[in-house]
C-alpha cells in the first residue's frame, strides 16, 4: 500500500512538472516581457481600428469627482474644527 501511495506520488510529481517544462512561453523579448498580439491584431493598437479612442471629458470625470469630495471634507474639517460638531452636509451652511 506505501509503494502504491509513493509510487502515484512520484508519478504525480513528474506528470506536474513535465507540464510546466512542455509550456515555455511565447517569444520573450526579455524576462517578464512575453506579450504578443495574436495573428491579425496589430502590434501598436493606437492608430488601428481596435483604438478605443476614448472621450478626455470621460476620462477625467473620476479626477473631477475626487477634487470636488477633497473641497467637500475640508468645509467638513473647518466646520469641526469651529463647532467640535461633526456635520456630514456642509453645502448648505
Amino acid at each position: 500500500m506505501n509503494k502504491l501511495i509513493m509510487l502515484g506520488a512520484v508519478l504525480l510529481a513528474l506528470g506536474l512538472s513535465g507540464a510546466a517544462k512542455a509550456y515555455d512561453g511565447t517569444k520573450c523579448k526579455e524576462a517578464g516581457n512575453c506579450w504578443e498580439p495574436k495573428p491579425g491584431y496589430p502590434a501598436q493598437v493606437v492608430g488601428s481600428k481596435y483604438d478605443p479612442k476614448h472621450d478626455p471629458n470621460e476620462l477625467n470625470k473620476q479626477a473631477q469627482s475626487i477634487k470636488e469630495m477633497e473641497a467637500r471634507n475640508a468645509k467638513r474639517s473647518e466646520v469641526l474644527a469651529k463647532t467640535g460638531k461633526f456635520v456630514y452636509d456642509v453645502e448648505g451652511q
